[in-house]
């Protein structure tokens, strides 16, 4: 598996990372929101340029011209509800995508505890079949979520190609993409943490993305 991780390159990416993380920002859920929008701008234009692209025709007012357009037929997936954002990104570049959702949840086996199961109740999805799957979540803690996800979206289809992006990853989600989805898979990250704790977030991470972006959950 391919990993692009964009700390190893500094970038606007590690400004917009570093407001994420710090607790004196981030309780901002619109700036919030719009730091996962722009990783996932910029993600996107990266990625769009490992597409492969054909020849189109065009009539300008002055006459006739030869521009690319990508060939790739991409379908833009993402985990309800913290993916939201990071997904309007994405979409804000590629404009003419189809779209795909997936719920995924935790069901916690006891209450207060920190085992549970990850549960898919929801799916809409056109077909992936031969197409580019851009799936994006902005944390990839464990890595169970991203390849159930994963699993629901092959009941339409297997994909021609695979990128994973997250904004935040920990190692032992990396190393679970990198073993349980097939080989050619590209996995995009703004940033690699070396730690999960025993509720299974990352660490230092930045909290639960979805009570941030949208607010906390009963």
């Amino acid at each position: 598996m391919k990993i692009i991780n964009f700390a190893d390159t500094p970038s606007l990416v590690s400004r917009y990372m570093m407001e994420l993380r710090d607790i004196t920002i981030q309780h901002d859920p619109m700036r919030f929101r719009r730091n996962l929008d722009r990783i996932g701008e910029i993600m996107a234009y990266e990625i769009s340029r490992t597409l492969d692209y054909k020849n189109v025709e065009v009539t300008t007012p002055l006459g006739p011209c030869i521009c690319q357009t990508p060939a790739d037929k991409v379908v833009l997936a993402t985990i309800l509800r913290a993916g939201l954002p990071f997904h309007h990104g994405f979409l804000s570049y590629f404009d003419s995508a189809e779209n795909a959702f997936v719920s995924a949840y935790r069901r916690y086996r006891e209450k207060g505890g920190d085992t549970f199961d990850v549960l898919i109740e929801y799916l809409a999805s056109p077909s992936i079949e031969d197409k580019t799957l851009l799936l994006v979540d902005p944390m990839l803690a464990t890595g169970s979520s991203m390849e159930l996800a994963y699993r629901a979206l092959l009941s339409k289809g297997t994909p021609a190609k695979i990128h994973v992006a997250s904004v935040i990853a920990s190692q032992q989600g990396v190393d679970y993409v990198a073993s349980h989805f097939p080989e050619g898979t590209t996995l995009w990250v703004g940033a690699i943490d070396a730690e999960v704790n025993a509720h299974s977030y990352i660490v230092p991470g930045l909290g639960d993305a979805g009570d941030l972006a949208f607010g906390v959950k009963d």
